[in-house]
């Protein structure tokens, strides 16, 4: 596998000459520990993880300063082993979650409500439609303090396509930030991948989930 530094170096540069401030969160869900803390040597102070197993690992090994994000779907009988050690929660989708959230955390956690702007199938997340009623229901639960919206763009090559999502999670973080609700400052989107992370940025995004163009994978090194 690369060196991270060098990649990283690069992305970062890529991402400022669009816009300042986008956050790049590394996932390491495909590298053991030492990749992932190559990953903190380089500068990266965002680590993503999408499975509790990989995220108590990594994050009981590595002691550094940095922000933990967990953005797969999590379970609720799940919830107690992570909540209260994760940083932010990319896929928050449904009330079960949230009233699993409020009933373990020691404070409030910083999420996303995952919208599935594709409305694909085989995706999770709140329909478009559905969102600001969920978020307005949230009012009560002060465990949960929503920071903003994330989807995953369908896994396809049409710019077009890519575009017409990030736009549309776009829009709605606006909608609902407009409405200034206390518990849903939500000034933030997140979105893009190691494939269409740039074009994400290009439309808003305030941090990108990047794996395999920035980390690798452990199959590259076999």
């Amino acid at each position: 596998m690369k060196p991270i530094e060098p990649v990283y170096k690069e992305l970062r540069e890529e991402l400022d000459s669009i816009r300042e401030g986008i956050e790049v969160i590394a996932v390491t869900k495909q590298v053991g520990v030492e990749r992932t803390r190559e990953a903190v040597e380089a500068g990266i102070k965002h680590l993503g993880e999408n499975r509790p197993e990989g995220f108590l690992l990594k994050s009981e090994t590595i002691k550094d300063d940095v922000n933990w994000h967990f953005i797969g779907n999590l379970q609720s009988r799940k919830v107690k082993e992570i909540i209260n050690r994760i940083d932010f929660l990319h896929s928050l989708d449904r009330m079960s979650l949230a009233k699993e959230i409020q009933k373990r955390a020691d404070h409030a956690i910083n999420c996303f409500v995952q919208v599935n702007v594709a409305k694909e199938e085989s995706k999770s997340g709140i329909m478009p439609e559905e969102t600001l009623e969920f978020i307005k229901s949230l009012e009560k639960y002060d465990k949960i303090n929503i920071i903003g919206l994330m989807t995953m763009a369908p896994n396809v090559e049409d710019e077009e396509v890519l575009r017409h999502v990030f736009r549309g999670l776009k829009s709605l973080q606006t909608e609902v930030a407009e409405k200034n609700w206390p518990h849903a400052p939500c000034t933030e989107c997140s979105m893009g991948m190691s494939n269409d992370y740039l074009i994400a940025a290009q439309e808003g995004a305030t941090f990108v989930r990047i794996g395999t163009a920035l980390i690798g994978s452990e199959s590259e090194a076999e």
